[in-house]
């Protein structure tokens, strides 16, 4: 018997950044209307994080809200509609809702049925995450445009008591449209995963918890010394490969979009990866915080809204986070 041969979808050699969005909660909120429960300072705060202020979504403003606004935004400026959208990826810890996925009510909401819809739980790392699952798609052929949101209502999951992570976070969500290109836009995706320091990052206890009406609603907690060490020591090595897999050197770079966890490891990782000043590092956590999935586009918008880069320019990106999960590639800004 002679079986035949399956067709293969084949898709462009490359891929680039469309268009992109962003949407930041609606609240400013300063250090010091934090500081009571933790018994801190506003310098405290300062000087361990950099953080400023923080946005943090009102009580009637959803995740789904934030990735709704984000990919509007995105898809728009790709110069694009709903209607052109193939696949919908969503990263984000704090939609509520175990199924039906996210991505499926917002490519419903943008008028993108019937594309494809998923959601993936990457944390920090999310984003990365999703472009580099986008990349692979829009390059294989199953999908033309693909979008990509992290959004996250980190708010949400905060005990105004905990002095490990509470006062850094933040809401907002960033979306980007990833489609074909006639030249490389987005370098291979270096990424990767350590389960044995699954408790850096946590939520506090299973949701099936819950049903115990002694242990509460469950928010996050870290062990901040051994996530600075990893993320300091362990994410320059992560970022350097992705440099080298997209065939690029650090003084051949424009901006450096790390994850907005914390001041001072953002300042070491520069350090580390000897980038010259030239490169313009993303610093949006001092105003927004640290909005998980969110905070790489984020702070892409904020470079390129007020002309710290241009379109065309090279940046490298790296995300990492809960898990731990870790992800960076080379992307051309849109």
């Amino acid at each position: 018997m002679t079986r035949p041969t399956l067709t293969q979808a084949t898709g462009p050699a490359h891929t680039r950044i469309l268009g992109l969005g962003g949407v930041r909660g609606e609240n400013v909120v300063p250090n010091d209307d934090l500081v009571g429960p933790i018994d801190s300072s506003d310098e405290w705060i300062r000087q361990r994080t950099g953080i400023v202020t923080r946005r943090r979504a009102g009580a009637e403003t959803s995740v789904l809200d934030l990735a709704e606004a984000a990919a509007r935004e995105a898809i728009a400026n790709a110069g694009l509609t709903g209607a052109d959208i193939d696949a919908v990826i969503l990263s984000t810890v704090t939609y509520f809702h175990q199924t039906p996925a996210g991505a499926a009510i917002i490519a419903d909401r943008i008028g993108a049925t019937p594309a494809a819809a998923f959601d993936i739980s990457a944390a920090c790392a999310g984003y990365c995450y999703g472009i580099g699952q986008a990349d692979a798609l829009v390059r294989s052929g199953n999908a033309r445009n693909v979008l990509v949101i992290g959004a996250e209502k980190m708010s949400e999951f905060v005990d105004p008591t905990d002095r490990s992570i509470s006062f850094l976070l933040g809401d907002g969500a960033g979306a980007v449209v990833v489609g074909p290109s006639d030249t490389p836009g987005i370098g291979p995706t270096i990424w990767g995963s350590d389960g044995s320091q699954a408790q850096a990052i946590r939520q506090t206890h299973s949701w099936l918890a819950t049903r115990d009406e002694d242990a509460g609603w469950p928010t996050l907690r870290q062990e901040g010394q051994s996530v600075f060490k990893w993320a300091v020591w362990q994410m320059a090595p992560v970022a350097q490969k992705a440099l080298d897999a997209a065939g690029v050197t650090a003084d051949e770079i424009e901006a450096f979009i790390p994850h907005q966890a914390n001041t001072r490891i953002i300042d070491q990782m520069v350090k580390t990866l000897k980038l010259p000043d030239s490169v313009v590092v993303a610093r949006d956590i001092v105003d927004t915080g640290n909005t998980s999935a969110a905070s790489i586009p984020l702070a892409t918008e904020r470079l390129l809204r007020e002309g710290q880069v241009s379109s065309g320019a090279l940046a490298l990106q790296i995300g990492f986070g809960a898990g731990l999960v870790y992800a960076a590639q080379v992307v051309v800004l849109p």
